[in-house]
């Protein structure tokens, strides 16, 4: 009874979803198309990034358990999630639902119409090969998606091999996750100059900016 009442809710809302995509596509994406909106704003909104799950982004310096929470959220230990106490973690992850476990790397991620992150593809491949979608049969995916991603590193070590842009990417994600989660160490509160960088990037998301202190 229970999994017929969801599945009737889960139709009734994507009935819903669709209605509102009608009303985007034909009054409000016209209107954005005129104005030339992406110019000054904000690219136009895809079907995919309108009909996708709510999405917490955990963002914050390395080793303060980020990848941690979202395989205790979700209840699995899948050996792609990577925990050690030095920095481990070197991917911006989307942990997604799905039947069977499955790992797809960024090209691919980018390219299925099922996920969000077309978008993504303005990064380059350097971004491309550092980002991955994880797929879970995981219950709690069904309603909602984790992003996790790179730990910030401190000192001369927080820009070593990385050859993207991390605050830019983080505020893409930011704008369209629904909950950004900043955590910390409780132990070490020191904030390196690319966190600050990322904070600042994140300020026109404050109302959906929540802190963490974790351990």
């Amino acid at each position: 009874m229970e999994e017929n009442g969801n599945s009737t809710r889960h139709s009734e809302e994507r009935k819903v979803l669709r209605r509102l995509w009608q009303l985007y596509e034909e009054v409000v994406l016209p209107l954005e198309q005129k104005s030339f909106y992406d110019h000054f704003c904000a690219p136009p909104i895809s079907m995919e990034e309108f009909e996708a799950r709510p999405q917490v982004l955990l963002v914050g310096q390395y080793s303060t358990g980020k990848t941690s929470m979202v395989k205790w959220l979700t209840g699995t230990n899948s050996p792609h999630f990577d925990v050690r106490p030095q920095p481990s973690t070197d991917k911006f992850m989307a942990v997604v639902h799905g039947d069977e476990e499955r790992l797809i790397h960024g090209n691919a991620a980018t390219c299925l119409p099922q996920l969000p992150y077309q978008g993504l593809s303005r990064f380059g491949g350097s971004f491309l090969g550092s980002f991955q979608a994880l797929v879970l049969p995981a219950k709690i995916l069904r309603d909602i998606t984790f992003i996790d991603t790179p730990g910030v590193l401190s000192g001369s070590k927080q820009r070593i091999g990385r050859d993207y842009e991390f605050a830019a990417i983080s505020a893409w994600m930011a704008d369209r996750a629904d909950l950004v989660l900043l955590t910390f160490d409780a132990h070490k509160l020191d904030i390196s100059d690319e966190f600050q960088e990322v904070m600042e990037v994140l300020r026109p998301y404050a109302d959906k900016v929540r802190c963490v202190l974790n351990k």
